[in-house]
């Protein structure tokens, strides 16, 4: 049975800017069309459709702040950021590359767009999700996976009509490379004009496709450029047709069925453990950077 389409959102009409290196369109939560329970575990997904950056030789991005309770996964379709934490991992995400931050415990983080990017400017493109983390997973020590784009599951459709990197999940028997805390599905879908895609995701996942290039038929409604397809938790099977070029996002997850108490880069169950949490970050829990 094909997976039942619940809506099909357009581009959020106005983007903001993230420090002053992210000018992003907020598909959720602030859009207001979803309650959280629709796209658990997922809490928040920032798109920086293609934008052109002009050169620069002044740091773009955004300064040190904090993070505690969730993971935070960024996909560079076009454009470099560099990105240092507390823990003292850094590293350069590339076009094609993942960065999943887990954040866990506590830590504080920056990142800004790569020196020789910002020297030459040029189109950026980039989705930052947030991914929540179970209860009993919040205080996990903070961790970094740096996943580039040879590392991906990839799964070649026939007579060469794309491809799925596969960043998380199991996409018809090729795995990704991301460890999740709860069952998730990532895929950075690449298709060609005039190509058919088909697959089954568990009913119980909260699911969803962003259009990031082209559009796309899914499950024989016509999905739009910078569309967002949010799934009903009723059948399994998506099948995706294209009539150009098209690069879409495939998310889904087992939902995490617990409150969430949300304050700014804080996320945990309750009102206690959100205080708790701020004083550790002012009391310098979370460590030092600069």
């Amino acid at each position: 049975m094909k997976k039942t389409i619940e809506k099909i959102m357009h581009r959020p009409g106005r983007p903001g800017m993230v420090g002053d290196g992210f000018r992003v369109y907020n598909y959720f939560p602030n859009s207001g069309a979803f309650l959280s329970k629709k796209i658990s575990p997922f809490l928040m997904l920032d798109f920086n459709a293609e934008y052109n950056f002009p050169p620069t030789d002044k740091l773009r991005g955004v300064g040190v702040h904090p993070h505690k309770g969730f993971e935070t996964v960024t996909i560079a379709y076009k454009g470099s950021v560099a990105h240092n934490d507390s823990t003292g991992n850094s590293g350069v995400i590339n076009p094609g590359d993942v960065q999943w931050m887990t954040a866990g415990a506590g830590i504080l983080h920056k990142e800004y767009h790569e020196q020789e990017y910002a020297q030459k400017g040029g189109p950026f493109e980039m989705v930052q999700l947030w991914v929540n983390l179970p209860k009993k997973d919040k205080l996990t020590p903070p961790k970094y996976q740096a996943i580039t784009a040879t590392q991906m599951g990839k799964a070649v459709l026939p007579n060469d009509k794309g491809v799925v990197n596969v960043i998380a999940g199991n996409f018809n028997g090729v795995n990704g490379p991301a460890s999740t805390f709860t069952p998730i599905n990532l895929w950075d879908i690449r298709l060609k004009k005039d190509a058919e895609l088909a697959t089954n995701i568990p009913a119980s996942h909260n699911s969803a496709i962003l259009v990031v290039n082209g559009s796309a038929e899914v499950n024989g409604e016509h999905a739009p450029l910078h569309s967002f397809v949010l799934f009903k938790n009723e059948g399994e099977e998506i099948q995706i047709k294209t009539t150009e070029d098209s690069v879409l996002l495939l998310l889904s997850g087992e939902p995490i069925n617990e409150p969430v108490a949300q304050y700014g880069p804080f996320v945990m169950n309750t009102q206690e453990e959100l205080y708790e949490a701020i004083e550790e970050f002012q009391s310098g829990k979370f460590g030092a950077l600069q």
